[in-house]
């Protein structure tokens, strides 16, 4: 019987193992195919507060609204992230924290971030204006995209811009989302 528990026990060991790299693995820490990360890349000039002003849909952030994110260099050289936004369907704030890291260089803004452990996804900055205002980003494939910026609003001439040059990086412009921000976040 020991020997029967044993083989059992080295069988879930070897699945379990499996499945922890099958999953990793289904995420690209790579930019997406004809996607170039922006270098040389600053992230002392990236850190602080941007906003989310688009994005594509997704499970993780469907229903939010007033979107943030934070970004600070850590002593290990990691990145924390932390998002923040509201919850239109619970009425609520909601935040989630996780940790950045270069996926090589830190002069390219080729990241992989993590808010689960150790699953990781890309984060991949393939458009940024010289005085660090506004951001595209994408994750491992075009399904996964923002518009970050500084402020809660573009100009309009910026948005078109900036729609532009996410159509021309193959992203899915008219699934956009337009994030609104209009509500006072009681953590400034």
């Amino acid at each position: 019987m020991p020997a029967f528990f044993l083989g059992l026990r080295g069988a879930a060991l070897l699945l379990t193992a499996a499945l922890v790299l099958a999953v990793s693995g289904c995420s690209s820490l790579s930019p997406p195919a004809g996607i170039t990360a922006v270098s040389p890349f600053d992230l002392a000039r990236y850190e602080g507060r941007w906003y989310e002003v688009a994005r594509l849909d997704h499970g993780f952030e469907r229903g939010m609204t007033d979107v943030r994110a934070t970004y600070q260099r850590q002593a290990d050289g990691s990145v924390r992230v932390l998002n923040r936004g509201f919850d239109t369907g619970k009425g609520a704030w909601k935040q989630a924290e996780g940790r950045a890291l270069f996926t090589g260089d830190a002069q390219t803004a080729s990241l992989k971030v993590s808010f689960f452990g150790p699953f990781y996804g890309g984060y991949h900055v393939a458009a940024l204006d010289a005085g660090y205002q506004w951001a595209l980003v994408l994750g491992p494939d075009r399904s996964y995209f923002w518009i970050l910026s500084r402020s809660k609003q573009l100009a309009p001439a910026l948005r078109e811009q900036l729609v532009a040059r996410a159509s021309a990086l193959g992203v899915d412009t008219q699934a956009l989302i337009w994030v609104t921000h209009e509500r006072t976040d009681p953590q400034p």
